[in-house]
């Protein structure tokens, strides 16, 4: 059923919207694509935080031109989505380049960095890690170390048979492990260093010294 003028302008104003908000804007002919295809594009843009929206080309192009970006949709191939990256620029590219490996969804072309961008560069984008993924590997990089350190402390707890200690560093160890999910906002913390340890079997020793040292 064809849209009425009115909900051409609604649509229009919010592409408008998303030209101006989104860090980057891909779009793929996506001609093809099944009704079940299609639900599982939308519920990966979603997770992504990206905003799918399929239009006219001429909607693409008013809205495009309203926000300040001189784009001709018209010269793009096929029936065009467009994905929006809010937070990761990255972001629509890999989720309609993920969904166009199984699909007959196809990238046609984009605008990064305020620049109108041919296809080539917008299947390189896809191939890239997103920032989700970067911050990941990070965050495992980081905490490496740490995790190797809670092992070797479970390790000795277990040689010398205190049962109680390993639960103890096991438990440190889920919870590092844990700690590589952390957000972006979470690494910004500063990190509390761990307390010194003083072996059991030095503190009689010190103590014997304190008395003879008094007598």
């Amino acid at each position: 059923m064809p849209k009425t003028r009115q909900q051409k302008e609604v649509i229009k104003e919010r592409l408008e919207q998303e030209f101006k908000n989104a860090k980057s804007v891909i779009f793929a002919d996506y001609q093809g694509l099944t009704v079940v295809q299609a639900d599982r594009l939308r519920a990966k843009a979603r997770e992504a935080n990206v905003d799918y929206i399929v239009a006219k080309k001429s909607l693409f192009t008013r809205a495009a031109k309203a926000a300040g970006i001189d784009l001709d949709a018209k010269t793009l191939p096929g029936m065009l989505g467009a994905a929006f990256g809010i937070e990761d620029e990255v972001a629509p590219a890999k989720v309609l380049g993920d969904i166009g490996k199984k699909t007959t969804l196809k990238l046609v072309g984009g605008i990064f960095e305020g620049q109108i961008v041919d296809k080539e560069k917008v299947i390189a984008l896809s191939k890239l890690p997103s920032k989700k993924e970067l911050l990941g590997m990070l965050v495992g990089t980081l905490y490496a170390p740490v995790s190797a350190y809670v092992r070797v402390l479970n390790a000795i707890a277990e040689k010398k048979g205190k049962p109680e200690e390993s639960a103890s560093t096991q438990k440190a160890e889920v919870e590092v492990l844990k700690a590589a999910e952390v957000s972006t906002e979470d690494l910004k913390e500063t990190e509390t260093p761990a307390p010194e340890v003083v072996p059991k079997d030095e503190a009689p020793a010190a103590e014997s010294s304190a008395a003879s040292a008094t007598e």
